[in-house]
């Protein structure tokens, strides 16, 4: 990203114009990237740090960007505490999310997800170094501030919460210009950069405009279906209780299995999801996202679900996923309002188990067979090529249901005869 002098001229002027609470000894939520290096520059420089805490959280981001990471970290002088919670995050985490089908306007909430847990554990190790504030990257225009700041009141109560970038009223252009200003390479190749998990990835979020074309070395793991191989792939997926739990027979952990289904789906064309999310201030944003892994999860786990839960369940649950996905979405995961949601997710799991078999072929998730125990499906009963009872019987049952709409007609009726040039009644 080039940086102009007037970026440069027009960043400094900000930083020295405006006022922030001096501090001593912040803890930085540290990633590696733009605004985590910006954040450490001006610790010291503009907010009177005398010693930064940098803490690095693992949710599945991959060797790879650790590796960044910590280099980042080095170049900057600072000494990186690395807390690894992949564990909770995926057995608790996005447990609760898969069971939850978490969908919020198309995108499986991963970013939402993570950077709650990611405040929680930055805000609870800043209590114990004896840090007395808290600083993270997160801009004035986009939805992780909320997040983060509704977690950082709750475990870090009183500590006051830093955001250079918002506190500062910068662009990314200004935030690339004061890194190489100050002597810090800027390596992100789209405005926005990504934030992976090992659920979804997120790519140049905030930063796309209607015709923004990301190029295809871009992907981490989708491969575009013209490049995908020729020939289908198939594989069973087992779930125990709306989670899965096996892949092709192999017993695997949450944190085991995404990477595989990941690599898998992504190599088939699987996961690419371009969607508009109405954010937490109610600003449309376009966002891109690849998440094979979650997709054919959600796809499958949903299905299961319609096999084996009543529709009066699916029907009261479907209202329930959707306020889940709403509240994880708006930084809300330590909302009391939550757990109750899960306990009822919760109940209506231990039925949904079942092997589904299918194939990935150029972006398309084909099921080729589904098996469960405790399906609802009984076609030796609803067939229309089973003698299983006496279709005489749904007569009278559809003329008492029936009653209600001769009820209705009889009113039309009474309406048209008393008041000349009446006209139907709504719905009728």
């Amino acid at each position: 990203m080039p940086a102009t002098n007037t970026n440069l001229e027009t960043a400094l002027r900000k930083i020295e114009m405006t006022g922030v609470p001096q501090v001593r000894k912040p803890a930085l939520a540290f990633a590696g990237g733009l605004d985590s290096a910006l954040c450490a520059l001006l610790a010291t420089k503009k907010y009177g740090a005398a010693e930064i805490v940098p803490i690095l959280v693992n949710i599945g981001q991959g060797a790879a960007e650790l590796a960044a990471a910590r280099e980042k970290a080095a170049h900057l002088g600072l000494t990186l505490i690395v807390l690894d919670v992949q564990d909770e995050f995926s057995n608790i985490w996005l447990k609760k999310a898969i069971r939850a089908n978490v969908d919020y306007n198309g995108y499986p909430c991963s970013t939402s997800l993570a950077r709650q847990l990611i405040s929680a554990v930055v805000a609870q190790k800043a209590i114990e170094l004896g840090c007395d504030a808290l600083m993270e990257g997160s801009t004035g225009k986009g939805n992780d501030q909320f997040r983060m700041h509704n977690v950082f009141a709750l475990f870090a109560p009183g500590l006051p919460h830093l955001m250079p970038v918002r506190d500062f009223d910068l662009t990314r252009g200004e935030e690339a210009a004061l890194c190489e200003h100050w002597g810090v390479p800027v390596t992100e190749s789209l405005i926005g950069g990504d934030d992976t998990t090992m659920w979804c990835r997120s790519i140049a979020s905030g930063g796309l405009d209607l015709d923004t074309i990301v190029p295809d070395d871009a992907w981490l793991w989708y491969t575009p279906p013209q490049f995908a191989p020729d020939e289908p792939e198939t594989l069973t997926i087992r779930f125990e209780e709306g989670v899965p739990v096996a892949v092709n027979g192999q017993r695997l952990s949450l944190r085991e299995l995404l990477p595989l289904l990941n690599e898998l789906g992504g190599k088939h064309g699987i996961g690419k999801l371009d969607v508009w999310e109405d954010g937490i201030m109610d600003l449309k944003s376009r966002e891109l996202y690849e998440a094979p892994a979650a997709t054919i999860i959600l796809r499958l786990h949903h299905d299961l679900e319609g096999l084996c839960l009543t529709k009066d369940e699916l029907v009261f649950k479907k209202t329930v996923d959707q306020r889940w996905a709403t509240l994880v979405y708006d930084g809300e995961w330590f909302h009391p309002l939550r757990a109750d949601l899960d306990a009822f997710v919760a109940q209506t799991q231990g039925v949904v188990n079942g092997e589904y078999t299918i194939t990935l072929y150029k972006g398309n998730i084909d099921i080729v067979k589904r098996e469960s125990n405790s399906g609802l499906f009984a076609p030796e009963i609803r067939s229309i090529t089973a003698e299983s009872f006496n279709q005489q019987l749904s007569g009278s049952v559809a003329r008492l249901r029936g009653l209600p709409y001769e009820v209705l007609a009889k009113r039309a009726a009474r309406m048209r005869w008393s008041s000349v040039g009446a006209q139907r009644p709504a719905g009728q």
